[in-house]
């Protein structure tokens, strides 16, 4: 699936008429206290998350690893965040990202929030000339934005089914997935988080 102008306006207009006046940007030095409480509060209540998504994302920001980070505000406040970082492939192929965290406060979940930042995120990386993006994350959910499984490149901090990857270029690097450093570096005194 190839993330239109069109249809990312189209996904806006419809966020739009769910939320009062909601706008995707790139996030400021003034969102980054916002952008932390979003992501706490969005997973929370998730049993599968080691509750350290916070860390990953100023960690990265920390590294300057944040390609494309994003926040979804519906003013006042930031309803939702998304960070995009650089990968390494083991065949040495560049310019592929890792999509991750993304965050959107409970109240307004599945209402479009995160579909908008993944939409926005990836037509930015696009924008970038990136040739590809990858993530760990729900089966049922990542399929609706064109990642898919497949053979040849693996990462082997998840089990194979919540590894997706999404080509912009038709071509699927072979070999040993690493995502960044801050993934994996404990802080808060809390186990290490797969994308």
């Amino acid at each position: 699936m190839v993330v239109t102008e069109k249809k990312l306006n189209y996904v806006n207009s419809k966020l739009r008429r769910m939320l009062p006046n909601p706008v995707i940007r790139d996030e400021t030095s003034a969102d980054v206290e916002e952008i932390t409480r979003v992501t706490v509060a969005a997973f929370q209540d998730l049993a599968v998350s080691s509750h350290n998504e916070q860390d990953v994302i100023i960690g990265l920001r920390e590294a300057g690893a944040l390609a494309v980070s994003l926040v979804a505000e519906s003013a006042p406040r930031i309803i939702g965040h998304i960070a995009f970082s650089p990968v390494k492939i083991s065949d040495g192929t560049p310019s592929w990202y890792g999509l991750g965290p993304v965050s959107v406060l409970p109240k307004y979940q599945r209402q479009g929030v995160g579909r908008a930042l993944i939409e926005e995120g990836l037509l930015r990386l696009r924008r970038m000339e990136a040739r590809g993006c990858c993530l760990v994350g729900h089966p049922e959910y990542y399929g609706r934005f064109g990642f898919e499984h497949v053979q040849g490149l693996v990462f082997e901090g998840a089990p194979p089914e919540a590894f997706f990857v999404l080509s912009f270029d038709g071509h699927v690097p072979r070999g040993t997935l690493t995502f960044h450093d801050a993934f994996t570096k404990k802080s808060s005194g809390q186990e290490p988080l797969d994308p």
